[in-house]
C-alpha cells in the first residue's frame, strides 16, 4: 500500500485518557473494519509519567472503513472523555514549519512560495518609471476646506 493510500486509511484520535492503551483503542474501532495498526505516540520527555501523549492513530485496511469510523466516533465518549476523530494528516518534516531549528526564510518551501524573481522586480520597476514621474498631489482639490464647520451660503 502506498503512503497516500495508508494516510487515507488512517484516523487521528485525540483527547484520550491515560487509561487508554493500544488494545482498548483497537477494540473501540474494531466494529468499523479490519485494523492494520494502532499507535499511541510516547511523550517527548522520557521522564514523563504519562503512558502516551493523549492522542493516537488507527490504521484501517480500507479507506472507507476509516471514513465510517470518523463519521461514527467523532465527538463520542471513551473512558469518560469526549474524543476527536479525524482523518490523519501527513507528518511534517522536523526541519519545516514552526518549531524547526531553521529560520522560516531559509526553508526550501517558504523560499519557493515567497521569493520574487529578478524578472518580476524589473517589470515592477519599469511600470513605476513608465508612469508620470511626478506623483499626484493628494491634497489637490481641498483648497476650500481650510475652515472647519458649516459653510455660510
Amino acid at each position: 500500500m502506498t503512503d497516500a493510500a495508508r494516510l487515507k486509511a488512517t484516523v487521528y484520535v485525540g483527547g484520550l485518557d491515560n487509561a487508554v492503551n493500544e488494545r482498548i483503542l483497537a477494540d473501540a474501532f474494531l466494529p468499523f473494519g479490519e485494523i492494520v495498526d494502532v499507535s499511541l505516540p510516547k511523550p517527548e520527555v522520557p521522564s514523563s509519567p504519562d503512558p502516551h501523549r493523549g492522542f493516537g492513530y488507527v490504521e484501517f485496511e480500507i479507506p472507507a472503513d476509516a471514513k465510517e469510523a470518523i463519521d461514527n466516533m467523532d465527538q463520542s465518549e471513551l473512558f469518560g472523555r469526549v474524543i476527536k476523530v479525524a482523518a490523519a494528516k501527513p507528518q511534517k518534516e522536523s526541519n519545516e514549519g514552526l518549531g524547526s531549528k531553521t529560520a522560516v526564510w531559509q526553508q526550501e518551501g517558504w523560499l519557493a512560495k515567497h521569493a520574487v524573481s529578478d524578472e518580476d522586480r524589473l517589470a515592477t520597476d519599469q511600470a513605476r518609471s513608465g508612469s508620470d514621474s511626478r506623483p499626484e498631489d493628494p491634497m489637490q482639490g481641498l483648497e476650500g476646506l481650510d475652515v472647519a464647520g458649516p459653510q455660510p451660503v
